[in-house]
């Protein structure tokens, strides 16, 4: 089946870098989110970044540019912005109910062609398409930050999914410029399920007073030629996203392996976020550099 027009649930930095990706592939897009203001700021910064990245550079003409911007619409009515979908992803906050709600009203709403798509990064794709009638068209696709530049995407294949719906996903995945690989509905999937363990390993030696995390980074990066460290990277995303996750992936496996490293918990409590919120690992200045936070006196 061939798509030509993708709805995009969800204005936050994953929903605008897909929307952003597929107008530039030439897709008609709609993007909807429940708030104006933040349909207001993705349409500016996917503007802005076509300017810098792509007219700026000479990657494209102006006129090509503004054509760009023009095929994205933006929408507060979920039936006005999926009505006349082909393909769906959703990209809203990592919330199974609020996931599995939406996917139940675009079962309803959607033409029965429309394949239905979700973004999550751990959650079960098979219980989220388990709110339709349409479990045969629904699937995973699950886009990495900043999904505008990282090109892979995991393809993530529920029990029930149709060959064709996996195919037309992988080809509206190389469309958009993605390098899609295919992956079972497991929990945590290929690149979460390894990071995870990165990520607990990098806070126990941290913890035990193996290392600092700095030195963690350095030899990681160094040693292994990763080009952030674990603790870096974990700052990158987020504990609260790391804790979410992890439970999601223990909830399922009940895996000692799998549980959130007490470290993680106790960087929570205290209010370190990461990068987010400029307290993780480091203390992030504002000048644009980092420092070792000190974890125990």
């Amino acid at each position: 089946m061939e798509i030509e027009k993708l709805t995009v649930l969800g204005a936050g930095t994953m929903g605008r870098g897909i929307a952003q990706t597929a107008a530039v592939s030439g897709l008609e897009v709609s993007l909807y989110d429940i708030d104006q203001q933040m349909l207001d700021q993705a349409a500016s910064s996917v503007k802005a970044n076509i300017e810098k990245h792509f007219v700026a550079k000479g990657k494209m003409s102006r006129e090509e540019g503004d054509a760009v911007v023009s095929r994205i619409c933006t929408h507060t009515d979920l039936s006005k912005a999926a009505e006349q979908a082909d393909f769906v992803i959703e990209a809203v906050p990592e919330k199974m109910e609020l996931k599995k709600s939406l996917f139940a009203q675009l079962d309803q709403i959607c033409p029965p062609h429309t394949i239905l798509a979700t973004n999550t990064s751990v959650m079960s794709v098979t219980a989220i398409g388990g709110a339709t009638k349409r479990g045969e068209k629904c699937i995973g696709t699950h886009f990495f930050n900043p999904a505008a530049v990282m090109k892979l995407v995991e393809v993530v294949t529920p029990l029930g999914v149709s060959e064709e719906t996996i195919e037309t996903t992988l080809a509206l995945c190389r469309k958009m410029g993605k390098t899609p690989i295919k992956v079972k509905d497991i929990p945590g999937f290929i690149v979460n399920r390894l990071l995870m363990g990165l990520y607990m390993e990098a806070a126990q030696m941290v913890l035990e007073g193996t290392a600092t995390a700095d030195e963690i980074d350095i030899a990681m990066r160094l040693g292994a030629g990763h080009p952030m460290g674990p603790c870096e990277l974990a700052d990158f995303g987020g504990f609260d996203v790391i804790q979410m996750a992890s439970d999601e992936v223990f909830s399922y496996t009940h895996r000692e392996n799998d549980r959130l490293n007490i470290l993680y918990r106790k960087m929570l409590e205290a209010g370190r976020l990461g990068r987010k919120n400029g307290k993780g690992f480091y203390d992030y200045i504002e000048d644009g550099t980092k420092k070792p936070f000190k974890l125990f006196s």
